[in-house]
């Protein structure tokens, strides 16, 4: 499917997004540093995951209110919501102002709006592209994200340590076009909402009772169950490349030189440094994702679960061994490796478990992996400050091995039960 046959709901969404995505990507890789040198490490990690909670509960719903409302209502009013909220973030730095628990509170306000926002905007895509074409239309979506985190933190390593409060009124500017984009060019595409669909109660927390109804049913599949278990064990690596890595690069990098041509030299240190890693990480994920997905094809999935696990446990095991810029560039090349290795395999594994009528439901429930890893990933922080630097990447890098058991049990049973499958077929 051509760019130029896309129903414009999603060129307005491209372009728009692209640029909302880029200026956001300037200062929020730099937001973990700014809020622990505000709070201070232990109180910071508490915070985030403080902040984590309310996006859950956004998460779940922000479907129902896609679906209630419709998408364009919904999508128009998040990215406004996240607008203002940028701007009051900006403000809250100002020297006049400098209020960080306003920060804060804008902040977790932006993670509100954008937990609404999504559901809303991958709906969109569903109800305007036909199936066959929808892996492709998303794979864009998903390449200009990357793309947005390639430029966006090289940018900000070199503006936000000065201009910290220009960017985020730019970020804040950008969301409020995009409402606008929007509101003038873009038309609803939700189908009439029927409050039958949700057994008559048009209540939005009758929805939220029945989603974790579903999602206990779901998880009485032991397979499934694990998967998750081991996803969620293994988030609490991968999720410290937003977390973790910031605050130790800031912390323990110094000034150092990343690159020398004759009579010039660029020289880098903390934020600096993780501005780059971050966009190294974005570069190889735009570049190499459908190459390693077909890479990996050729081996069998457990292997795969079981490597990227493993590798995930190596890298950030070397990443805490290092300060030289050049080792952190190796160790987060490892990192991405491990990324890109189940990119692909993981939600083709969720519909080899899911029936096919419960299909929707499995992949929602999957995604508990990111929501629940996500609130726990910031205890990092302060651990960094009761246990130190060396033991807390020493316990990051023993859950990735111990996720890799945790997948490996999960083949073991998921083999077992398709054996017995194959055995009642065939009596």
């Amino acid at each position: 499917m051509r760019l130029r046959d896309w129903d414009r709901n999603l060129k307005v969404r491209l372009y728009g997004e692209s640029l909302m995505n880029i200026s956001f990507w300037m200062f929020f890789p730099f937001v973990t540093i700014y809020f622990a040198e505000e709070f201070g490490k232990d109180k910071a990690g508490f915070l985030l995951i403080f902040s984590q909670i309310f996006s859950v509960f956004a998460n779940l719903l922000g479907g129902y209110c896609a679906d209630r409302f419709g998408r364009k209502k919904m999508m128009v009013l998040s990215a406004g919501g996240q607008g203002i909220s940028f701007m009051i973030f900006g403000l809250a730095n100002t020297d006049w102002l400098d209020a960080a628990w306003i920060s804060f509170v804008c902040y977790t306000f932006v993670g509100i709006f954008s937990a609404f926002y999504w559901p809303a905007s991958q709906a969109m895509v569903a109800d305007v592209v036909e199936e066959k074409d929808r892996n492709h239309v998303f794979a864009i979506f998903y390449t200009s994200i990357n793309i947005a985190v390639v430029i966006g933190p090289l940018i900000g390593a070199i503006f936000y340590p000065t201009y910290r409060v220009h960017l985020m009124v730019i970020a804040g500017g950008a969301c409020i076009l995009l409402g606008f984009l929007l509101a003038k060019w873009t038309r609803e595409t939700a189908p009439r909402f029927n409050a039958k669909g949700l057994d008559g109660n048009k209540h939005w927390y009758s929805f939220i009772g029945r989603q974790l109804k579903e999602y206990y049913i779901i998880l009485k599949d032991k397979v499934f169950l694990l998967f998750i278990i081991g996803g969620v064990l293994l988030a609490q690596t991968f999720m410290q490349l937003d977390l973790l890595i910031p605050v130790y690069t800031k912390d323990n990098v110094q000034e150092q030189t990343f690159i020398s041509l004759k009579n010039w030299t660029f020289t880098i240190e903390g934020e600096q440094a993780f501005g780059i890693l971050l966009s190294e990480n974005g570069l190889l994920v735009a570049l190499l994702t459908v190459l390693v997905t077909k890479w990996m094809g050729k081996f069998h999935e457990r292997n795969v679960f079981i490597g990227s696990s493993l590798i995930y446990a190596i890298a950030i095991y070397l990443f805490g061994q290092t300060t030289w810029i050049w080792g952190l560039v190796f160790a987060i090349g490892l990192f991405t490796l491990g990324e890109l290795m189940t990119a692909g395999l993981q939600q083709t594994f969720v519909s080899k478990l899911a029936p096919e009528h419960l299909r929707g439901q499995y992949f929602a429930a999957a995604s508990l992996r990111y929501t629940i890893g996500k609130t726990i990933a910031p205890i990092s922080i302060p651990l960094t400050v009761w246990i130190g630097y060396d033991w807390t990447i020493g316990l990051l890098s023993f859950l990735a091995i111990l996720s890799a058991v945790i997948f490996w049990l999960m083949f073991a049973i998921f083999e077992k039960e398709k054996q017995s499958k194959r055995l009642k077929g065939s009596a």
